[in-house]
């Protein structure tokens, strides 16, 4: 079902559903033999939400050997290599001083229970109402407790998402580090503008940012017909293409530097290699130019 305005969703619903398609590939990576990323809480996430086709792609039922999008070692890389990148970018905030930390539409992501926060840290997650609700409880029923101060914010990021980070604590004359991650391709372009507007407004300097570099030209057609076929292939009634929001954009790296940000993008090739891995020739027609980006505010002169 395509996007209307004010829809909301569960994590068994729209949006909702790719944040456990996402969580389900970081279970099916985190079983692989030394794996380069562990989510010991996807698993039990997954199978708590119920659906069907998330589940068999975290038992690896879904995979298809030598398939572009479903191959079980390529689709293991890919988490990892995604994952890694923002976990390394917490880690480095953190190493460099900054206790301050944002997950926006947090979905199913674990980080607050499963990274090495320093004991001050504190970690704020935002998201619907009801996908907070779901993870906090199940994560208590399995016995996981929160590896630094946690805080959700409960809100829509279409509402005054800010105004609640505040009310739950947040310090905006404090540097922080912000993510991202998978949401950008899900908010129409002008929204995207104002979600990097409020984050500046909010971000003390030395604060962090870190998100995917999407390469726009690289949505063509094509691009749009493999998504749609491996929502197919999975399982999912859910066809991603109706979850995104097309049209011109700027990029993330364009409106973050003309924001002030010292912005730098890591091609996904690069991102690839960094870990040893094979990156495969396919994508080059369907990422071209996209990587991973990560922004530190700079000092006002």
């Amino acid at each position: 079902m395509a996007r209307t305005d004010g829809d909301n969703w569960d994590l068994a619903t729209s949006v909702g559903a790719t944040a456990t398609g996402v969580a389900a590939s970081r279970a099916l990576a985190t079983k692989q033999p030394d794996p380069l990323i562990n989510d010991p809480f996807a698993d039990a996430l997954v199978r708590a939400v119920g659906l069907e086709h998330s589940i068999r792609l975290a038992d690896g039922e879904v995979c298809v050997e030598g398939d572009l999008m479903l191959d079980r070692e390529r689709m293991c890389e890919q988490i990892a290599v995604r994952t890694r990148f923002f976990d390394d970018f917490f880690l480095a905030a953190a190493d460099a001083g900054i206790r301050q930390a944002v997950i926006l539409a947090s979905g199913l992501d674990t980080r607050a229970y499963r990274l090495a926060w320093p004991a001050d840290s504190v970690v704020f997650e935002v998201d619907q109402p009801a996908v907070l609700e779901f993870k906090t409880r199940t994560l208590t029923d399995l016995g996981a407790e929160p590896a630094a101060e946690l805080h959700t914010v409960p809100i829509d990021l279409r509402d005054d998402w800010p105004a609640a980070l505040r009310d739950n604590g947040f310090d905006p004359q404090l540097p922080t580090a912000w993510i991202a991650e998978g949401l950008l391709i899900y908010l129409p372009p002008e929204a995207q503008d104002r979600l990097f507007d409020n984050i500046t407004a909010l971000s003390a300097p030395g604060s962090r940012l870190a998100t995917e570099h999407m390469d726009a030209a690289s949505l063509t057609e094509k691009w749009s017909e493999r998504v749609s076929e491996w929502s197919k292939k999975v399982g999912s009634d859910v066809d991603l293409m109706d979850l995104f929001y097309s049209g011109e954009r700027t990029s993330a790296r364009d409106h973050l530097t003309a924001s002030g940000w010292d912005a730098t993008v890591q091609p996904t090739r690069a991102a690839y290699a960094s870990h040893g891995f094979p990156y495969p020739e396919e994508l080059d027609d369907l990422a071209g130019d996209s990587g991973y980006l990560s922004a530190t505010l700079k000092t006002p002169n």
